[in-house]
């Protein structure tokens, strides 16, 4: 859970009390459910989350505080985490609760998991492996490849990535993934 995402569906708009759901699901099926209500009267911000977790209905609130903005452009919407205190603006599921990733111990990422060799190819060839995220974000909708006539150093980080990827011979990529084989 994100306040941009709450933002997105229209749901952190200053001194209203506004409720919605969010759903999600596979190939057409609605397997989840989530009601949302948001509260952003100042004396008593909260978002409150009503969903099922195996099979027992939770009804959980967290406090909301605001800021104003660097812009000078109205406010910035921030959790607090109902474990920690912390001020955040992305909730975690985590059993039954929606924390700041501060709360969730033992956790690793991804590539935290990974063995050695597998490490190695990410860290050499990975690159090749996203070589088509890569090129769909140049082709994103709103993606600025220049502002004031130079270019961004996202426009340049991407097309960099995408020249090392295609400079990678397939020979190697190939003898990488023989090495996998037991």
């Amino acid at each position: 859970m994100s306040t941009s995402l709450l933002r997105q569906h229209g749901l952190l708009k200053p001194n209203q009390h506004l409720s919605g759901t969010m759903t999600w699901g596979r190939n057409g099926n609605i397997t989840e459910r989530i009601a949302i209500t948001v509260n952003t009267y100042p004396a008593n911000p909260y978002l409150e989350l009503d969903y099922i977790y195996l099979g027992k209905p939770i009804l959980s609130r967290v406090a909301l505080v605001s800021a104003p903005s660097n812009l000078g452009k109205g406010v910035v919407w921030f959790f607090i985490c109902p474990r920690t205190g912390k001020r955040c603006r992305k909730l975690y599921l985590y059993g039954a609760n929606f924390l700041h990733r501060s709360a969730l111990s033992g956790c690793l990422y991804k590539k935290q998991t990974l063995c050695k060799k597998m490490r190695h190819i990410e860290n050499t060839f990975g690159v090749y492996m996203r070589a088509d995220t890569l090129s769909e974000q140049l082709d994103k909708k709103h993606f600025k490849t220049q502002y004031a006539g130079k270019p961004t150093k996202k426009y340049v980080k991407l097309t960099q990535q995408i020249q090392r990827a295609k400079s990678i011979p397939l020979d190697e990529i190939n003898a990488a993934i023989l090495q996998l084989k037991p």
